[in-house]
């Protein structure tokens, strides 16, 4: 198959296939392989969808089984067996051990679903319209997660003006020059600073899109006392960083905060099929019947795939404690190259096994990663100017994957800013 049946059909929209432009077959772990027999070494993972890799065979057996019984594939939101052994399995394995309540919604298949809801209730529960949002941001592409989005290019997509949110300040922006939150509480506080007040914020504690940018545990309890003290409901978008891609299964478990609504989508399938999940607490769950729906918010193939991951993989802290211990060792090694550069000042960033390493010139990070590409790895950047290249490999990746891996990102990199060729 040649890539000319997609120029031909496929709309101009497409992206990944561009940076990448082989056509795929198969996968395994994480690796993947193209129609001609070559494997890459996978360091995207489905914009973390694939948190434990391709085709887990702890995963597809019971998908295979599901589906050769003849269960049911699609649902609504009727009661099936499958989503009732999905519930009760993410209460007993992800909630209770963590003390959270939540009540679980279901708004359809992806991220920017689970963000829509969020935005919708919180601003059904204040009876505000007005959302507060942070500097490169990334909640999704729809038209409501779009206007709590930060990045001018895809804002740009929306054709009609963006309202009702405001964007912060998000930690260090201001390279620590200036105290958390002081805008921000200015504002608040301010009968005549014109901001409406808010119905929430959201928030990511570690931007992924906007630059594998973390947030201190310091600045998310502070945020979450501001929310508290002005009558403010927050949310926490863990779709791409959730589900274990900074080590604990959701990310603001490090901070012990407990956002009033959380954002889940990506992995939390565990296979790569579209699921997602709108947490809120019990009193918070204010919907009439009917009130947020969609057609395919009950896939049952991915409640299969999402309650075998989580008993193979959460009840007990194995993962957790890799994902940091491998995070840790992707630290060591990009600190090596940056404090080796000497044409580009280069920046380690990140948290657990969301990384990235960002170029003082940004057009470097892509040809960084075409370099890798050309190596055989796949990697994408992120950041306002794409100047960071992003490590997001499987958490299952074994330790001789990630040193190879590794290896091929610092020869790309000394490929493209000191012209070494491997």
């Amino acid at each position: 198959m040649e890539t000319t049946v997609f120029d031909d059909m496929e709309s101009q929209v497409r992206s990944y296939c561009r940076t990448w432009p082989v056509v795929f077959d198969t996968a395994r772990g994480s690796h993947i392989n193209d129609i001609h027999g070559r494997s890459y070494l996978d360091f995207f993972a489905g914009a973390g969808a694939l948190n434990y890799g391709h085709n887990p065979p702890a995963l597809k057996r019971p998908l295979i089984e599901y589906l050769e019984r003849d269960g049911i594939t699609h649902g609504l939101d009727k009661y099936t067996v499958a989503k009732g052994e999905f519930l009760r399995t993410f209460e007993e394995v992800v909630l209770k051990p963590r003390g959270l309540d939540y009540k679980v919604q279901f708004p359809g298949p992806t991220g920017a679903n689970t963000v829509e809801a969020a935005l919708k209730l919180v601003r059904k529960i204040t009876g505000r319209e007005s959302m507060i949002n942070f500097t490169n941001a990334f909640h999704g592409m729809t038209l409501g997660a779009l206007s709590v989005t930060g990045n001018s290019m895809k804002r740009g997509g929306a054709g009609i003006p963006l309202v009702h949110a405001t964007p912060m300040p998000f930690d260090n922006y201001f390279d620590g020059t200036v105290p958390d939150f002081l805008w921000f509480e200015k504002l608040l506080g301010d009968s005549g600073s014109g901001l409406n007040e808010p119905a929430g914020v959201i928030v990511e504690t570690v931007q992924g899109e906007g630059g594998i940018n973390p947030a201190r545990i310091e600045w998310l309890q502070g945020l979450e006392e501001l929310c508290r003290r002005h009558g403010m409901l927050l949310i926490v978008d863990d779709v791409q960083m959730g589900v274990g891609r900074t080590g604990p299964f959701f990310s603001f478990e490090a901070a012990g905060i407990k956002p009033d609504i959380v954002c889940l989508s990506k992995s939390i399938s565990g296979y790569g099929l579209p699921m997602a999940l709108t947490l809120i607490k019990p009193e918070l769950d204010q919907w009439g019947p009917g009130e947020h729906n969609g057609t395919f918010r009950g896939h049952n193939p991915a409640f299969i795939t999402a309650t075998a991951a989580l008993n193979e993989y959460w009840t007990d802290d194995t993962l957790e404690r890799g994902t940091i211990a491998k995070g840790e060792r992707v630290e060591e090694r990009l600190t090596e190259l940056a404090a080796s550069s000497q044409a580009v000042d280069l920046t380690p960033k990140g948290r657990g096994l969301a990384r990235g390493l960002s170029f003082s010139q940004p057009e470097l990070a892509a040809k960084a990663c075409a370099a890798a590409f050309e190596r055989g790895l796949l990697m994408e950047t992120s950041g306002p100017s794409d100047e960071v290249m992003k490590i997001m490999p499987p958490l299952t990746i074994s330790d001789a994957e990630l040193d190879e891996g590794l290896s091929v990102v610092g020869e790309a990199v000394r490929a493209v800013t000191e012209g070494v060729s491997a």
